[in-house]
Formats: C-alpha cells, sequence, structure tokens
C-alpha cells in the first residue's frame, strides 16, 4: 500500500503515545486480541499496534466479528492488510451462529445485524479463551462510553458492572482478573473522531473505499443507511453504534417534527 505521510502535530504524537502504551499493556496478558472490523476506528488501532512493536510482527490475532452484511472490498482490505502484516485473523460469522442455534434465524431478517454481534463476540470469547480484547470505541461516541475506563472489566456474561471497574490512577492499570472476567482494553478513549481522521491522514493509512458512490457505510464497513460522505450528514446529527445504522438519518430524509412546536429548536 501506498502511504503519503503529514507530518504529525504534537497532540496527534501525545495520543499515539499514549495509545501505544495501553497496548503494549494490553499485550502482557496471557491471550489478548484485537477486534478487527475494517472501519477507521480499528484500522487505527491496527495501526498503532504495528507501531508499537514494530519490527517484530504484532503478536495476538485479530477477531473479525462478520455480520454477512460487509461490503466485498471491505473483506478485501481486511484480507489485504492480514496478508500483509502476517497476523492470525479469527472470523466469527453470525450466519453460521444462526444455523447453529446461537441466535435465533428471525433475527436476520430485521434490518440492522449490529445487535446479534454480542451472543457471537461472547461465543468467540469462549472458544478461544480470549483475556482481553482490543478495541476502536471513544468515550466521545456517546453517554454509555462516556464511562468506560481504558481497561474495561465484563463478566462472564460480556456485561459492564460500574462496581467492577478499577481506577486508572498515573496511568497503572490493574489487570487482574478474577475468574469469568475479561478485558475491552480502548487505547482511543482519550481520542475524538477528529483525532481519527487527522490521524488517519498524518500517518497516511489506507482504508476500504466502496465501488459503489450510492451504497451507505458505517464506521464497523457493513451496508446501512449511513449517509455516504460527511458532506451529507445534517449538522449536529451522530450515529452511535448501539443504535441500528439503519435508522440514521440522511440529506433527503426530513428531520421529525418537535414534541413540543413551542420549543426553541437547538441552534444550528
Amino acid at each position: 500500500m501506498t502511504r503519503v505521510l503529514v507530518r504529525a502535530d504534537a497532540r496527534i504524537r501525545e495520543l499515539e503515545s499514549e495509545a501505544i502504551t495501553v497496548i503494549r499493556e494490553a499485550a502482557g496478558l496471557a491471550r489478548p486480541g484485537l477486534l478487527f472490523s475494517g472501519g477507521k476506528d480499528s484500522a487505527v488501532v491496527l495501526e498503532l499496534a504495528v507501531r508499537a512493536f514494530a519490527p517484530a510482527p504484532v503478536p495476538f490475532p485479530l477477531l473479525h466479528i462478520d455480520t454477512g452484511h460487509n461490503f466485498p472490498e471491505v473483506l478485501r482490505y481486511r484480507d489485504a492488510r492480514v496478508a500483509e502484516l502476517g497476523v492470525r485473523l479469527i472470523t466469527a460469522s453470525v450466519p453460521e451462529a444462526a444455523a447453529r442455534g446461537l441466535i435465533p434465524a428471525a433475527a436476520l431478517d430485521q434490518g440492522s445485524r449490529n445487535r446479534l454481534q454480542s451472543p457471537v463476540l461472547l461465543d468467540a470469547i469462549r472458544e478461544h479463551r480470549f483475556d482481553a480484547l482490543l478495541g476502536g470505541a471513544r468515550r466521545d461516541e456517546e453517554k454509555a462510553r462516556a464511562k468506560e475506563r481504558i481497561f474495561s472489566v465484563r463478566n462472564a456474561f460480556g456485561r459492564w458492572e460500574p462496581r467492577s471497574q478499577r481506577p486508572e490512577l498515573w496511568s497503572l492499570p490493574n489487570t487482574r482478573l478474577a475468574p469469568g472476567q475479561n478485558l475491552r482494553v480502548f487505547p482511543l478513549s482519550n481520542w475524538t473522531e477528529l483525532d481519527v481522521w487527522r490521524y488517519i491522514e498524518q500517518r497516511g493509512i489506507e482504508l476500504p473505499r466502496s465501488t459503489s458512490p450510492t451504497a451507505g457505510r458505517c464506521s464497523a464497513g457493513t451496508a446501512c443507511g449511513c449517509p455516504t460522505s460527511p458532506a451529507s450528514v445534517p449538522p449536529r446529527t451522530r450515529l452511535s453504534r448501539s443504535a441500528p445504522c439503519a435508522t440514521a438519518p440522511s440529506a433527503t430524509t426530513p428531520a421529525p417534527a418537535p414534541s413540543n412546536p413551542t420549543r426553541r429548536p437547538w441552534p444550528r
């Protein structure tokens, strides 16, 4: 892949250094992995992992939860990166999980499959005995993300419990786990979406491109109802990973009427 590098500014270098430290800390666990979807955030986390251990290879596998709605170019991009870096790829498929009865087959026809990824992810964690998974979630995405620690403890059911979270004082994480617990590790916690795009530009990270100019794409590289470009997103519109992307507003969809007509709209 050909890269055009731009000199990184001080903020990007600071965020990169912090994220690399987090990734190296997570690599010290027994069986870590990296969640990779082919979207911009996971592509940045993978680039940071490469830089964290260069010239050695990335010492943990990539885990892709395949919804069955991925664009072909996203899968080609994923396979090209895996071949380029020489890392192991583990794929857990939502349609295959439905065929095995792990999730109801009828749910596959209910639009977005984002929520169906959770049981498939938990099944992959049990099968491959992961004790930590690196992800690309950021605190600026939504209110629920803002509460997350960088090293977030999950119970055996994958649930986030506030009382189980540990203080992260002086950047010294506590990675000890009780039986049944595992970690989600978020190196991009302190990044904003603008930081992600600036890092992609300044480090010359290549992303998959859709061959269809009218196809929608979300950050996970799956088919959805999202607008195709940032210019077509209405002001103050944000897409939440917890909500189905098919419900995302587009430039041609009129905004819903406010519940209180006398209330002044939010200033643009």
